[in-house]
């Protein structure tokens, strides 16, 4: 039985996302064996090396979902692409691959962050692949932490000032992407974040009916999928 999660998006300024992310730590998560957590679990990261006390209090939290014997997956998002091996070891967890293909009961599911599936979002996309190279990863974490702290505001502010000028179709997956995910994979489900958008989509991808599922971000409420066998439900909660 599984629990996912996407776009927390969890910082020291939001307090409400920190209670919401703690109450499902302790009350909801145990109650199945394994956890999914599909990218943007924090607003930014800065590297493994982050000694904030925020930072320590939610890996806390993981670590003692995994020292009871439960299973917790990582991936990265756009927000959070730098969190690393140390960040894993420290949580008890494991990062998986940007596309992660999972058997749900007899039906072949993939999981992704899901911003790799914005095609049409072009500027993004440029963006996505400098920050995601080896080079610009090393130079950016060889700075101080201050230094990488004003780098992180200064990209998320960006970000949102991009976001605000975009066009609703631009910032959502293409179609074809989505399509070409499922073939390669040769999987009938695909489930990611990022979009902010909250649906169960019905496709037909050669033939085959296949299903796109869409996790929320956090805000008034939490939101979390379940996986029973094959059967896949939607919660909302909130404290």
């Amino acid at each position: 039985m599984i629990h996912i999660i996407s776009d927390l998006h969890l910082c020291e300024e939001r307090p409400d996302l920190t209670a919401l992310f703690e109450h499902f730590m302790d009350e909801i998560a145990p109650q199945f064996d394994r956890l999914y957590v599909l990218g943007d679990l924090y607003e930014s990261w800065i590297g493994d090396d982050d000694d904030s006390a925020f930072v320590e209090s939610t890996i806390q939290k993981f670590k003692a979902y995994s020292d009871t014997g439960k299973k917790l997956y990582f991936q990265h998002g756009n927000r959070d692409f730098l969190l690393g091996d140390t960040f894993a070891q420290k949580t008890g967890g494991e990062l998986l691959e940007e596309v992660h293909p999972i058997q749900l009961g007899d039906k072949k599911a993939i999981m992704m962050h899901g911003d790799s599936l914005c095609w049409d979002d072009k500027e993004y996309m440029q963006f996505r692949e400098m920050v995601r190279s080896e080079q610009w990863q090393q130079q950016l974490l060889s700075q101080p932490l201050e230094v990488r702290r004003g780098i992180a505001a200064d990209l998320r502010a960006k970000s949102r000032q991009a976001q605000e000028n975009k066009a609703s179709a631009i910032t959502d997956v293409h179609p074809q992407a989505v399509e070409e995910a499922l073939q390669k994979s040769d999987a009938k489900i695909l489930i990611h974040g990022h979009t902010h958008r909250p649906d169960f989509h019905d496709i037909e991808v050669d033939g085959k009916h296949c299903q796109r599922i869409v996790l929320s971000d956090w805000g008034e409420k939490g939101h979390y999928l379940t996986v029973v066998d094959d059967s896949i439900t939607e919660h909302y909660f909130s404290i």
